[in-house]
């Protein structure tokens, strides 16, 4: 991932990521066979998916949900249903993005349970020991360069800032400038245009940057010097 993680200026084609997003799109030799190892059965193969994916899925549905126990208990779900679908992988997008796809769906549900039932269900994280312990595990692993990037207070007003936005300019802007996932990829993912994923993307960093300027200039000086307003 770039230093540069939350791009809140102008956006361009001519990125990296633009130019090499047609080949991200697209499964690579090592997700073919991994995903083969996988549908053998491969109890090896099983844990490299976990190793490789079980920080990136926290980190993108904690950013979508904002809480830790229901993070946990999705994330969860989210591997069960890569255990129970992996036969179904078909290799017309990257195992990533396939991954990505499931955890975004998982994490809509989460949020439509929650918007029915107004949060009278009882707080998993603390009281299953299996939640508290994937908590633990998951969140208290290695920095991101997110992390790294800004000390605590700045990043904790950015995420404060990021729970603000819309939920369709919020995945947008996170998984473009946190994930930096291509275009491509975002629109596989959501199951949307090119065009409106650009146009979420766009206006999601318009309204983060509402945010942040209405909040704190200390925490708005800090994003910018850190390099974050920078466009693509």
């Amino acid at each position: 991932m770039a230093d540069a993680v939350v791009r809140l200026d102008t956006m361009t084609d001519n990125s990296p990521a633009a130019v090499s997003a047609a080949a991200n799109a697209s499964p690579s030799r090592f997700d073919i066979t991994l995903v083969e190892r996988l549908q053998a059965g491969s109890e090896a193969a099983y844990e490299e998916l976990i190793g490789l994916f079980q920080q990136p899925v926290y980190n993108l549905v904690y950013r979508l949900l904002a809480d830790p126990g229901d993070t946990c208990d999705v994330v969860q779900e989210v591997f069960l249903k890569i255990f129970r679908n992996i036969g179904n992988f078909r290799a017309q997008s990257s195992l990533k993005t396939w991954v990505y796809r499931i955890a975004l769906n998982e994490a809509h549900n989460r949020r439509r349970w929650f918007s029915r039932h107004k949060k009278h269900e009882v707080d998993l994280d603390r009281d299953d020991e299996n939640a508290r312990s994937l908590q633990e595990t998951i969140a208290d692993s290695a920095c991101t360069p997110f992390d790294l990037l800004l000390g605590t207070e700045t990043q904790e007003k950015i995420e404060e800032a990021l729970q603000q936005l819309s939920p369709n300019f919020r995945e947008a802007v996170v998984l473009r400038d946190i994930e930096e996932l291509s275009y491509e990829e975002i629109a596989d993912i959501l199951n949307i245009s090119m065009g409106t994923v650009k146009s979420r993307i766009l206006r999601g960093r318009e309204a983060l940057r509402k945010q942040m300027r209405n909040g704190e200039s200390s925490v708005w000086m800090a994003v910018r010097s850190s390099g974050m307003a920078s466009g693509d």
